[in-house]
């Protein structure tokens, strides 16, 4: 029987970012993790690695019997499920929690108010938070979904996601001590191709200021795939000389295309966080985001490293990407200096000591 604590993560979709926050984990505070994850979105097909100490189980080869079987050999000291959208998760938990183990629901859902979420909140209350012990959302917006929920502020932790930092940070600092005498005038997008990111109203504005002899000479990248990529692509705007479409870019490869970029734009109309915004900003590249992305209210000051537009509104967007443009060079670099110090704040090492201190904690705290 293994002496290391066991920590249990009940996930759907992993991602690079958050198994960063898992091997500081390991390393830092000597546990074993044990993952079950939903198959690999297509649309993100990051290669994963994954550190010593990590156990990964496929979902769909657990039944829910099967998997309370796992779960009962592995015998966890805590666990976090992603959601409630998984009912064998929900079962581990619920059982769990009945012998006073954490049991963490982890969310980025933002509370909006509208109807459907307080039939959400309706119909959960009661059986939620005898399922989950505790909360650990993304910011403010979640927090106040969790309270709602009926979770009490005492057991709602904020920071569930962290970018890479350790890739990142020394990404941003080499950036800008190369960048004194020129910053690069060049826009990047990270984000899938699909409806919600907006990238067919980024393409479109930014291609009208070119066309209008408003851009100087600033060019846009655009780096993911998705269901929208070719219809974008070929779109009028999507076409234009001074636009870019790289595809998917794996995360080691990801530093190449930042290096050559000047600002990070995340256009979305629905991002109830946005972890690219922590990586770009800890990268040093001032931000332009709209009133949708989440991760705002922690990485974004506006006017000192950044601007916000109103998502979807392209009058704004265009005012905010020529206010960008007709910044100086120095401007440019203090307003990345910002960003990389605003992404310093949170890091993995905070992360994983969220995890060790919800892993002492019992229903009762």
């Amino acid at each position: 029987m293994s002496t290391h604590r066991q920590a249990l993560f009940l996930y759907t979709e992993l991602a690079p970012y958050f198994l960063a926050c898992v091997e500081r984990l390991v390393r830092d505070h000597d546990v074993e993790v044990h993952i079950v994850r939903w198959p690999v979105n297509r649309e993100a097909p990051f290669t994963l690695r994954f550190a010593d100490r990590v156990k990964v189980y496929e979902r769909d080869a657990y039944d829910e019997q099967a998997l309370m079987r796992l779960v009962h050999h592995i015998a966890p000291d805590i666990a976090f499920a992603s959601g409630w959208v998984d009912k064998g998760y929900l079962k581990v938990c619920r059982a769990l929690h009945k012998t006073g183990i954490p049991t963490v629901m982890c969310s980025d859902t933002a509370w909006r108010g509208d109807a459907r979420q307080w039939a959400a909140v309706g119909a959960s209350r009661l059986w939620l938070t005898r399922t989950f012990s505790h909360a650990w959302v993304t910011g403010e917006a979640q927090a106040r979904y969790a309270r709602n929920l009926g979770f009490p502020e005492l057991n709602i932790r904020r920071g569930f996601y962290s970018a890479d930092t350790d890739r990142f940070l020394p990404l941003g600092e080499r950036l800008l001590a190369q960048r004194v005498d020129r910053w690069p005038h060049r826009f990047l997008c990270v984000a899938r191709y699909i409806p919600s990111k907006g990238h067919q109203l980024l393409c479109d504005v930014f291609a009208k200021l070119c066309d209008e002899g408003l851009a100087g000479d600033w060019e846009l990248w655009i780096a993911g795939t998705g269901e929208l990529h070719e219809e974008v692509k070929r779109s009028t705007s999507g076409r234009h000389a001074r636009i870019r479409h790289l595809g998917f870019v794996q995360a080691d490869d990801m530093a190449k295309v930042v290096e050559q970029c000047g600002v990070f734009v995340l256009p979305s109309t629905y991002e109830p966080w946005g972890v690219v915004v922590h990586e770009h900003a800890c990268a040093g590249l001032p931000l332009l985001l709209s009133s949708a992305v989440g991760a705002g209210e922690r990485f974004l000051e506006e006017t000192t490293n950044g601007h916000r537009f109103i998502a979807g509104d392209s009058g704004t967007l265009r005012t905010m990407m020529r206010m960008l443009m007709m910044s100086s060079d120095a401007e440019l670099r203090a307003m990345g200096e910002r960003s990389r110090a605003l992404g310093a704040q949170w890091t993995p090492s905070e992360w994983s000591r969220v995890v060790m201190d919800l892993m002492k904690a019992r229903r009762e705290a």
